[in-house]
């Protein structure tokens, strides 16, 4: 990947013929027709997507990106930037809520150090580190345009390793002290929408500390002055990097044909980065839950979704996703195992 080609990244249009055969095979099923309600819709998605009359969706793979801010300098986060590292160390232990629900959904898992600001040496950890954290984008640049598309080839060359794992669906999670800072302040940039709608309390920030986050996400912006129609300008100045290997490995998925089943607020946001990049990408994507930060609903309005729980859920990780993926699994289940009215001998309904 180089940064000449971006624009024109190669990602497949749906199989639209392939929904069309579903469709039908759907409505020969032994429930009354549309009764399925979303599901349906997801299954005949899921053919679109991957070009199959039964499409699969298991095993998914599910990648962790890590990297720490600069900006938790300013004091936008309620814990230190240490807690990156911390957590990750949690992650490898399998102490983790991630680690929990991918076990539950028979996940395969990576945890990728793409710029921990520490040198972790534990066997289960793929490290492909950019730099040590980002720089703090409230005085300089988070990162140069040439370490975006680093973070950007390490994502996608992720994506991809998972996909030849055996993974037919892609679940992205993140973990970086201060990511909901360059998430909201992404965020505000592409969609106009002001700081102070788009940011919460992020991982307990008190009423005071919000403000001030508030007022230093908005000052950054003003003084980096972020292109919203360029990511890589976007990413450089107050972006992170485990927000662009998600968005890279998100191409991945798309461009093989794989459905990315997108998390909470940061996770969203590296897909609103890849729609800029490809706007196909989304062609490619579920989103699997609305999180209780307040900029998550502004990211979902971005790339057109419509997520499929809401848990008021809050963790990141990408554990939401993980717990709305069975969600998928049932709705491919249906369409293969579900007797269809002449398998059955059940009589259809009646023409009238």
């Amino acid at each position: 990947m180089n940064e000449t080609i971006l624009s024109a990244f190669s990602i497949p249009e749906l199989d639209v013929d392939a929904g069309v055969r579903v469709k039908s095979y759907v409505d020969s099923l032994t429930v009354p027709h549309g009764s399925l309600g979303r599901l349906e819709e997801l299954i005949i998605e899921l053919a679109e997507i991957t070009g199959s009359s039964f499409p699969e969706v298991s095993r998914p793979g599910v990648i962790v990106f890590a990297a720490d801010h600069g900006v938790t300098a300013e004091g936008v986060s309620a814990y230190p930037k240490e807690v990156t590292e911390q957590m990750v160390r949690n992650f490898l232990n399998d102490g983790a809520a991630i680690n929990v629900l991918s076990r539950s959904i028979d996940a395969y898992f990576n945890i990728v150090d793409i710029g921990i600001d520490s040198d972790i040496t534990l066997e289960g950890l793929t490290v492909k580190k950019v730099r040590r954290g980002t720089g703090n984008f409230a005085k300089e640049n988070a990162m140069t345009r040439t370490e975006v598309i680093e973070a950007l080839e390490i994502g996608y060359e992720q994506g991809l390793k998972m996909i030849e794992r055996g993974a037919k669906c892609l679940i992205l999670g993140e973990m970086g002290i201060g990511n909901t800072s360059a998430s909201s302040a992404i965020i505000s940039v592409v969609s106009g929408e002001p700081i102070d709608t788009l940011v919460g309390s992020g991982t307990g920030l008190t009423k005071e500390r919000v403000i001030h986050k508030r007022n230093i996400i908005e000052k950054a912006i003003l003084d980096r002055k972020p292109d919203p129609n360029d990511p890589i300008d976007l990413l450089s100045k107050v972006g992170g990097l485990e927000i662009a290997g998600m968005a890279g490995a998100m191409l991945a998925a798309a461009s093989d044909r794989t459905p990315i089943l997108v998390d909470g607020f940061i996770s969203t946001t590296a897909a609103v980065v890849a729609k800029l990049i490809s706007p196909r990408v989304v062609d490619y994507m579920f989103v699997g839950h609305e999180s209780i930060e307040p900029g998550h609903k502004k990211a979902i309005e971005l790339i057109g979704k419509q997520p499929l729980i809401n848990m008021r859920m809050g963790v990141g990780e990408g554990t939401g996703a993980a717990v709305a993926f069975p969600i998928l699994k049932s709705a491919t289940l249906l369409l293969k195992e579900m007797a269809t009215f002449e398998s059955a001998g059940v009589s259809s309904k009646t023409k009238t």
